[in-house]
């Protein structure tokens, strides 16, 4: 009972829909329709449709019946008015062909797949920039820390918003059933449609559908679509520009922006409004690390690898301009073809928030914004390396450190090197060029600097001399980047652009870059400012036929960009090698602190300025020992100097002469006149030259001797420099010498002599006196006559033929004194003739200036025993004295003479004493700490007085723990920042 009903249910489902049909005109079983045609049929029956069973096959996607209950709908087979089947396969393919859907699904197939090719054909001629990534600053990957992209996305519109904006989907609808009856008045226009929307044609199954791409053009079509093609290729690379253009204007006003920001931060934070103390920028923690390390090794040898950013070129290409774009001031010192750049110049770029210059050994700071202040900074800059260049040379390898701040700098360290020259010129030290050379190769044989070459645009290119020299030490060009300056006068001046592609590209060169660069630096006008520079680079590079032409790239012009890729390439190789480098250091310090510990174990690791500090401090104690001197002292070595200064004087030229006279009125008128004589010309400045050297000798005594177990060595060299260059600067005071003059002339006059004990004291000096003189005239007679008969016979020694005559002649002489005891000094020609014919009758010859001189030091000898035989009889004479010789036979004036002579040594010993702890000690001492601080500020100096194993092997241990401390606050700074 059901079942039929459920047939006649059925039957009228099927009656209803054939009637609603308007695409089928036979009446046909409901069983025998296509899966999707019923799908359409059941969608408008009312009752069918909450009865419709989910379809299971793949054209469940066409449908649009998707709130069909689960369950299967079984219908039964219907029994009565069956037909046959009868298959017009040709008419179903037609029908389902003019479907719109599928006219609209194969013309947006067909689009896509030609945009598709068109896309691949495009990216083709893209050049392969993979290579270049390394130009991109990382700030444009780090964009979100710059730019607010959360309220960028809760800027733009929302679902609803584009909703709305979305077109009408009824009017579409309406649109597309009008051109569904359009669609079927007929075969043939849909093929022109299916034509005009593609070459394609489409291939349609029950199960699949499938596209194949059909070429229907002549050959005069395939000419005009190249034309077209290379057409549209122009316009988009004429829009691309554009829009790269774009895209720099509106990344420098963000970095402009965030430039003014960051100052604002800075200047805040120097304030002390966020009380925060700011740490050292990375870069100059990076710049102390070069500049401890040029000190440890100024050779730059395998110890220094560390990156930094060697300018090198030409002179005159334009390094100098460069390095200003880069620094935004005019900083260097210029000329109009002259060799500016003497020695290296190390200038350390960072963020700061004034524009700023200060060099590493000064506190003085430049304000870049000031003219005035810029002047003094390029005259400075010229006078540090004028005196870095030593006499007869025109360039120094001495480096000039810089650093310079200002907001928006890329961080970086550059090196300033002299331009490369082709020829000496007048003026120039001949091996100008050789240094330059060398000193360029030292700082690009680092295999981790970076080489910007820089070459004159505006020159031809096979004058260059210094692409030779970057090709030698970067033959890959791993570590070049290449730099062509003063591109507007080359594309003005050069008849083949494609020259100057050419050179960019570096095919007219025999070297390799890892980028290549054009920038313009001005006008040639030495007044124009960096802002003003900038304008006229970026305005010429917008109306560049190279731009324009594709020869250059858009990231390969101007200085900014170069800055920028410059500034990525040395943080990416500072970070690959800083670590490295503090390895090797960490075993360099290992194996010298093995090497102290088995050299030196119980010495402090001192260094050379420690030492110096030592020394200077022992220097100082001794200086100050001299004041601790007794006066006792002084006037007993100044007195005992003095008189071995003057003795000959007093006894061959005052005494002798004196004392040979025949009365005693006749001895004092000699000695009074004699001494006047020598106290106004000769006796004050002798005594003053005695005071000088007799402190010489204490300050060097002081200075020299041992001091037992903790003497060092190691210092001598140090204080013997010390003491020379300080008495070098000494000068002992002038107008004591006056004074004295006055004080030892009437100490002189007193012939006074109070008691015994000043007499016997003058006699005792008179003895040690006149034997000093008869030991000195026996020691030149047994010189002359050779030794006596007992040398002879224990030590086998002989006479000379020379000194037998002399023998001959002094036994001749003393016979003649013996018979005339008072004879006087000197020989009577008679005399001398008898004396030589009675050697002569004894077979001697004798010339007679020989016996001149042997008789004067027989008669020396027999004066000075006659005078030492008065000092004993004048012993007892001091009761004569008193009484003035009167009624006395003895007569011992010449005891006066050297009473008053001790005296005046007396006297002037005192004064002097008193000048040197008064006045010359204290000056001494001030000069010598003046020598010191001198010394002290002098590095060559110290490193030649304070020499040897141990000096060095602390040095350079102290400078290794600082290389090494400082690269471990570096890299733990690189990895923070990361």
């Amino acid at each position: 009972m059901w079942r039929v009903r459920r047939a006649v249910v059925a039957c009228e489902v099927c009656q209803s829909l054939v009637k609603h049909s308007s695409g089928i005109q036979r009446n046909l079983p409901l069983q025998k329709l296509h899966l999707v045609s019923r799908s359409i049929y059941r969608s408008h029956h009312p009752i069918l449709k909450l009865q419709r069973p989910q379809s299971r096959t793949s054209f469940q996607q066409f449908s649009s019946l998707t709130n069909l209950s689960l369950h299967k709908l079984k219908l039964s087979p219907i029994k009565y008015g069956y037909q046959p089947r009868r298959n017009f396969w040709p008419a179903r393919i037609a029908a389902r062909l003019l479907k719109l859907r599928y006219i609209i699904l194969g013309s947006a197939v067909g689009g896509g797949y030609t945009a598709k090719k068109t896309f691949d054909e495009w990216k083709d001629m893209i050049p392969d920039l993979s290579d270049y990534k390394w130009i991109v600053p990382d700030f444009i990957w780090e964009i979100d820390e710059y730019i607010d992209l959360e309220k960028i996305r809760k800027a733009l519109p929302t679902s609803e918003d584009l909703a709305n904006l979305a077109p009408d989907l009824d009017k579409i609808a309406e649109s597309l059933s009008l051109l569904k009856d359009f669609f079927t008045a007929g075969p043939k226009l849909v093929s022109e449609l299916i034509e005009a929307s593609g070459p394609l044609l489409l291939l349609g199954s029950p199960g699949e559908t499938a596209f194949r791409a059909k070429d229907h053009g002549s050959e005069s079509d395939k000419h005009y679509k190249k034309v077209s093609d290379k057409e549209k290729i122009d316009q988009l690379q004429e829009e691309l520009l554009h829009t790269q253009l774009k895209y720099q204007r509106i990344l420098e006003r963000l970095e402009k922006e965030n430039k003014e920001l960051r100052k604002l931060v800075l200047q805040k934070d120097d304030k002390g409004i966020h009380h925060r103390k700011l740490k050292k920028s990375l870069i100059d923690m990076y710049s102390e690390v070069l500049d401890v390390l040029s000190d440890y090794d100024a050779s730059y040898n395998t110890q220094d690898h560390l990156p930094r950013v060697v300018v090198v070129g030409d002179q005159s290409a334009g390094k100098t301009s460069v390095l200003e774009m880069i620094a935004q001031a005019r900083i260097f010192p210029r000329g109009s073809g002259e060799m500016m750049t003497r020695s290296p110049v190390k200038v350390t770029l960072s963020e700061g928030p004034h524009h700023v210059a200060l060099f590493k050994d000064s506190s003085r700071e430049f304000d870049l914004t000031k003219e005035e202040d810029l002047a003094a900074l390029r005259h400075e800059i010229e006078l540090r390396m004028r005196k870095n260049v030593k006499e007869g040379c025109t360039v120094s390898p001495e480096t000039i450190s810089l650093n310079v701040k200002g907001p928006g700098l890329q961080r970086m360290v550059l090196v300033d090197l002299p331009g490369v020259i082709n020829t000496v010129t007048s003026g120039m030290a001949p091996d100008t060029k050789e240094t330059i050379f060398s000193i360029s190769k030292a700082y690009m044989q680092n295999p981790n600097a970076i080489i910007l070459c820089i070459q004159d645009g505006s020159v031809d290119a096979e004058r260059s001399i210094v692409t030779d020299l970057v090709s030698q030490m970067d033959p890959h060009g791993r570590r070049t980047i290449f730099v062509l300056t003063k591109v507007d006068l080359a594309e003005k001046n050069v008849a083949s652009p494609s020259r100057i592609q050419q050179i960019i590209e570096g095919k007219l060169f025999p070297m390799k870059a890892l980028g290549y660069f054009a920038v313009v630096t001005g006008k040639g006008n030495s007044s124009e400012s960096i802002e003003a520079i900038r304008e006229y680079e970026e305005e010429f590079f917008q109306n560049s036929k190279l731009l324009k032409t594709s020869m250059l790239k858009a990231h390969q012009v101007t200085t900014r960009n170069l800055s920028l890729a410059v500034s990525d390439c040395f943080w990416k190789m500072v970070r690959e090698s800083v670590e490295q480098q503090a390895d090797s250091f960490k075993a360099t310090r290992f194996n010298l602190e093995t090497e102290w510990k088995n050299n030196y174990p119980r010495l402090r690791e001192l260094d050379r300025n420690e030492l110096f500090e030592k020394a200077k401090n022992e220097i100082l104690d001794e200086v100050i020992s001299l004041s601790q001197v007794t006066p006792k002292h002084w006037e007993e070595i100044l007195q005992q100097s003095l008189w071995e200064r003057v003795s000959t004087h007093v006894i061959e030229n005052i005494y002798l002469p004196a004392a040979q006279t025949m009365n005693s009125g006749t001895f004092n008128t000699t000695v009074d006149i004699k001494l006047k004589q020598w106290t106004d010309k000769q006796l004050p400045n002798k005594a003053v030259e005695v005071a000088w050297e007799t402190l010489q000798e204490e300050f060097s005594r002081f200075m020299t001797e041992p001091k037992g177990k903790e003497h060092d060595d190691i210092f001598d060299k140090l204080k013997e420099a010390v003491k020379e260059e300080s008495i070098k600067r000494h000068k002992w005071n002038d107008f004591a010498e006056d004074s004295l003059r006055v004080i030892q002339h009437n100490a002189l006059e007193d012939r006074s002599i109070s008691d015994k004990q000043q007499w016997d004291a003058a006699i005792y000096f008179m003895e040690e006196a006149l034997q000093a003189r008869l030991k000195d005239t026996e020691n030149t007679i047994e010189n002359m006559i050779g030794p006596d008969w007992k040398k002879r016979w224990m030590y086998w020694k002989n006479r000379t033929q020379e000194q037998c005559v002399h023998n001959e002649t002094k036994n001749e002489l003393e016979k003649m004194l013996k018979f005339s005891e008072e004879h006087p000094a000197y020989l009577a020609s008679d005399e001398i003739t008898t004396v030589r014919k009675n050697l002569e009758s004894r077979g001697v010859e004798v010339d007679p200036s020989l016996i001149k001189d042997t008789w004067h030091q027989v008669y020396r000898r027999h004066f000075l025993k006659t005078a030492l035989n008065h000092c004993n009889l004048c012993r007892r004479g001091f009761y004569y004295y008193q009484r003035h010789f009167i009624d006395s036979e003895l007569e011992c004036n010449d005891v006066v003479l050297f009473w008053r002579i001790q005296r005046m040594l007396a006297i002037t010993a005192n004064t002097l004493r008193q000048q040197l702890t008064n006045t010359e000690v204290r000056r001494l001492e001030k000069n010598v700490k003046e020598v010191l601080e001198d010394f002290a500020e002098d590095g060559e100096k110290k490193v030649k007085l304070l020499t040897g194993k141990r000096v060095q092997l602390a040095e350079d241990l102290k400078k290794v723990r600082e290389i090494q401390e400082k690269l471990d606050a570096f890299i733990e700074a690189l990895h923070q920042e990361k």
